[in-house]
């Protein structure tokens, strides 16, 4: 399933492609995906793309970005690939993770 792209956006070099790796619809990947939503809104809205994958529908997936727990999530553009295993509830490491604000 994938999350509907703001056509405002000029290049793609201005979009977030993140992958969200979920296994059926669990509480904590129900949970990760509102986080994302909710992150994305608030601090790239309008320059994202959520994929999600579901490894009980596709399980050869998880192979091509190295998934090895769920929910996992992957930033492939822009880079530096990154991955972030979880619910996602840690609203700074998630930012921090993904290159959205700096350390502190």
């Amino acid at each position: 399933m994938m999350m509907p792209i703001n056509p405002e956006v000029n290049t793609m070099e201005d979009m977030w492609e993140l992958k969200l790796y979920v296994a059926g619809n669990t509480p904590k990947s129900a949970t990760a995906l509102e986080n994302l939503k909710k992150y994305c809104e608030e601090h790239l809205f309008g320059k994202y793309r959520i994929e999600i994958i579901d490894l009980l529908v596709n399980p050869q997936l998880a192979e091509g970005d190295q998934i090895f727990a769920i929910p996992t999530l992957v930033k492939k553009v822009p880079e530096p690939i990154r991955r972030i295993i979880g619910d996602l509830s840690d609203k700074e490491k998630v930012l921090v993770g993904l290159n959205i604000i700096p350390v502190k």
